[in-house]
């Protein structure tokens, strides 16, 4: 397994009462409560926890798009990318992702991840997502056109990476009479394409037909397994059996000496965890944004659903305990999803800066090396259910 550590960056000082009585921590939570001084020193501590990452040993780091939100603070993922890019030395540098439909010209994306896959010498993951749908009422796009934009945007990104220019591409939302981006990727063809999602089928059809790296968000592991092998069997139909190496699992690990300490220590930044979450249902699933056919699938494939931070750890959503709890639950996660990358959030809710990077440390100390060549074991899978 490769465990990469992936940060949300979220605004850490959101006033939770206030998300409460707002209803929502996307879109709507005034961005009068943001205090920039605050931000700056987030900004500084939590891209510290990234290139520690790499210090420590983890196998990559991570950095997502959302936009107004005190959710995370990674608008412009590339923008932290970027800072990152010559900070690590050996990890791999993960943009999980960008929001392909949102933005009027796909190139611009082309050549972000280019310049950085080269400044990093080609360990740069390029991450496609479609954007939750929220962020179509922040940017203002259309939600029912968000799946052919983003296939069209694909579509241009790829063929700007691999087809010398300059050429025309005509498409239904993109026209470029002239596509020669400069520069090119340091890797060859392009990046590799992971596409993060929330288990929608029309993605995980798509990812299996283009053999990405599917990367499920977090959810109950119960429901990630069903997921994955929703993933396997769609490779299935394209003729090829999916590898471990094309799943990979958003999760969050907090360590502690006893179960029940990691347990006190973890549930108030759980708690916030979970407040940052709140969002109008309306804004998360607008009408279009999502095929029938998807809904019917999530529906049935829901599953429990946790509510506090009990359920979140009951459930397998994170991994809170000591060091052999956490090792032996992160292995039997293992085995029942079949998963081939971990991306671990050591850092979570409104935690501080000085707890995630005790934390972070034990991670890399009390699982990477016990992980470092571990593959699923399907004969336990039975067991772990």
């Amino acid at each position: 397994m490769k465990i990469f550590n992936f940060h949300l960056m979220p605004y850490a000082h959101a006033d939770m009462a206030e998300i409460d009585r707002n209803g929502a921590a996307w879109v709507t939570y005034s961005n009068s409560h943001y205090d920039p001084v605050k931000g700056a020193q987030l900004f500084n501590d939590y891209l510290d926890e990234l290139e520690k990452a790499d210090e420590l040993g983890f196998d990559g780091v991570c950095v997502n798009e959302h936009h107004q939100t005190a959710y995370g603070m990674m608008p412009v993922p590339g923008v932290l990318a970027g800072a990152l890019s010559r900070k690590i030395k050996k990890s791999k540098l993960a943009i999980l992702g960008r929001a392909l439909p949102l933005v009027n010209n796909p190139l611009t994306i082309a050549e972000e991840y280019a310049i950085l896959d080269n400044i990093t010498r080609g360990r740069v993951i390029a991450g496609f997502v479609r954007g939750i749908g929220a962020e179509y009422h922040s940017m203002g796009v259309n939600p029912a056109e968000s799946n052919q934009r983003f296939v069209e945007a694909h579509d241009l990104i790829v063929q700007s990476w691999t087809k010398p220019g300059p050429f025309a591409f005509e498409g239904k939302y993109y026209n470029l009479r002239y596509v020669n981006p400069w520069p090119l990727p340091y890797q060859k063809p392009h990046p590799p394409i992971w596409t993060p999602s929330s288990g929608s089928i029309s993605t995980i059809r798509w990812s299996a037909a283009h053999r990405y790296t599917y990367c499920q968000t977090l959810a109950p592991i119960a429901n990630v397994a069903r997921v994955f092998d929703a993933f396997r069997e769609e490779a299935d139909k394209c003729g090829y059996q999916a590898s471990p190496d094309q799943l990979a699992w958003s999760n969050a690990i907090y360590i502690a000496e006893t179960d029940e300490k990691a347990r006190r220590e973890a549930r108030p930044y759980l708690e916030t965890y979970g407040k940052f979450f709140k969002m109008n249902p309306v804004m998360m699933s607008p009408p279009g944004y999502s095929s029938i056919e998807s809904v019917k699938r999530q529906r049935t494939m829901r599953g429990q659903r946790p509510q506090t931070p009990d359920d979140l750890i009951d459930l397998g959503t994170v991994i809170v305990g000591s060091p052999n709890t956490v090792r032996e639950k992160l292995a039997a996660s293992q085995d029942l999803a079949g998963f081939g990358y971990s991306l671990t959030k050591t850092q979570f809710g409104t935690m501080p800066h000085e707890m995630a990077v005790v934390n972070q440390a034990a991670v890399a100390e009390e699982v990477l090396p016990y992980f470092k060549d571990r593959v699923p074991q399907p004969a336990k899978r039975a067991a772990a259910e």
